[in-house]
């Protein structure tokens, strides 16, 4: 099988906000406890952070990480995890069913994200809790000094404003599942209310709308369309969540379709689009909402087990999937399709980081990496600057929900700066190799950087042994044309030089 690429610089999607490679913890499970956390840890420094999960996290060069949740932040009093630990009450958490110490809050996750170099997406409590209370966290946060939440952040040790720029109006907003669920026209006034008076402490932020939790949800359309109704002017950003889950056994046909998926996810983020755009227009504002899937990845594997957890337990094993080689393919396939739409897609945050549904994993002893940690990983750190629009001549398969999807699925990004030119590229044949081509137009390729493939495992071999790697690619330059041989059910990244 034959697929070609065209590169043209000239036909750009968008310049890419490297938010789009963002995270999520929420206190959930082992993300916090026992994963980023863990006093007397053999790794933990004078903190309790976990070293080895700093050094882990460092290598996915997540830009921004959303916190606290999720749905935990949705009964959240954000006030219980500051000042003293000796003084924080413990909780119940309603939303996992969990018992929450506070022993971990915002100052213990603000140190954590200033030592992985990241930033911080703020979510504040919309479900049972209200304005004044997303209002004080942001002066907290932000407000130098002088005022009374100001003053309680430098009494507590942080002098200087952690000047947190995102932030999310709460979580999930439509789910039946959601403690405080809202309608649509109560959330959308409440959003905009808090964030009139969010900005009245800091005008400088960015706010973050709870759009529909997922497309199957009966009220998704109408849910957009109400709540931008209501809060259009004073938000930047409408969010969406996706999960997908693999349900067919060893069914070839079954593991055609589960690598199609991306093109749900191609459909949802256009849908909303358009849902938005159609507000722009009734509105008649130049104002454009954009994108935040702060909520993504795939997630089935544990929920049997976690049907099984008995409740009230401190840090219990909840969410721990653990992750496959096609599990590793379909979110490959994400993350271009999130390069595909990042003209509107600005954030996104794979959900989430340590331990819960996340690309890495900890024991007493050690770190170890998932299948999913390794395409992650490749376009996290290579895929900047603009991504250009991708012109693929290559055969498609009609799977059970979808009528053609392309064998390929591949994207280049043009990084002016480093004048490198990086291409993503994935085999979803189980069977063929594809000789893989990609034209440059008005580019003068100089060389290969660096070129790897990962494939060779079988699509249900998870990572636990520790031996699953990234390996070379034969990927040459011939008449400024780049060739490379794609193996069968491959994902791939070529990175090359221009002049």
């Amino acid at each position: 099988m034959k697929a070609l690429l065209k590169v043209d610089p000239a036909n750009q999607i968008s310049t890419i906000d490297e938010r789009i490679y963002g995270s999520f913890i929420e206190q959930l499970g082992r993300a916090v406890y026992d994963g980023i956390y863990q006093p007397g840890q053999a790794t933990a420094d004078k903190d309790g952070l976990r070293q080895d999960v700093i050094d882990a996290v460092k290598k996915l060069n997540v830009p921004i990480v959303r916190y606290p949740g999720g749905n935990f932040v949705s009964q959240y009093k954000w006030e219980d995890g500051i000042g003293p630990k000796e003084d924080r009450p413990t909780r119940l958490d309603l939303a996992w069913r969990s018992i929450e110490t506070n022993q971990f809050g915002l100052h213990e996750f603000m140190n954590w994200a200033d030592k992985v170099g990241t930033k911080a997406n703020m979510a504040v409590n919309l479900g049972t809790r209200g304005i004044m209370a997303a209002a004080n966290l942001v002066e907290y946060c932000n407000f130098p000094k002088g005022s009374y939440w100001s003053d309680l952040r430098r009494q507590n040790g942080q002098e200087k404003p952690y000047n947190i720029k995102t932030w999310c109006l709460g979580n999930e907003m439509d789910g039946p599942w959601e403690i405080g669920q809202k309608t649509a026209y109560e959330y959308g006034h409440l959003a905009n209310e808090a964030a009139k008076a969010m900005r009245a402490v800091d005008d400088s932020i960015e706010l973050v709308a709870c759009g529909s939790s997922s497309m199957d949800n009966p009220t998704f359309g109408d849910w957009e369309k109400t709540v931008l109704d209501q809060c259009y002017d004073n938000v930047d950003y409408l969010s969406l969540h996706r999960y997908y889950g693999f349900y067919g056994d060893d069914d070839p046909n079954e593991l055609d379709n589960y690598l199609g998926k991306n093109i749900d996810l191609d459909d949802f983020i256009k849908g909303v689009v358009a849902i938005c755009d159609a507000v722009k227009a009734r509105k008649r504002t130049k104002k454009t909402i954009n994108l935040s899937l702060d909520e993504w990845n795939v997630w089935y594997h544990s929920n049997d087990q976690d049907a099984k957890t008995a409740p009230w337990q401190k840090a219990p094993h909840l969410l721990e999937d653990v992750y496959n080689f096609e599990d590793a393919l379909l979110v490959g396939s994400l993350l271009i399709t999130l390069l595909k739409n990042s003209d509107r897609v600005k954030i996104a945050c794979l959900a989430q980081l340590v331990n819960v549904i996340a690309p890495i994993m900890t024991n007493d002893q050690k770190v170890w990496f998932q299948s999913i940690f390794y395409p992650y990983m490749q376009v996290s750190n290579y895929g900047k600057g603009i991504a250009l629009t991708p012109k693929v001549d290559v055969p498609t398969y009609k799977s059970r929900e979808f009528d053609a999807v392309p064998y390929l699925d591949s994207i280049a990004t043009y990084d002016k700066s480093q004048k490198t030119i990086t291409i993503f590229a994935e085999n979803k044949n189980q069977s063929e190799k594809i000789d893989f081509k990609t034209l440059f137009r008005d580019l003068d390729v100089e060389q290969v950087i660096e070129a790897t493939q990962f494939y060779g495992y079988d699509v249900k071999a998870d990572n636990r042994d520790g031996k699953m790697k990234l390996q070379p690619l034969n990927a040459t330059i011939d008449d400024h044309e780049v060739k490379a041989q794609l193996q069968p059910l491959s994902w791939n990244m070529i990175r090359v030089r221009v002049k």
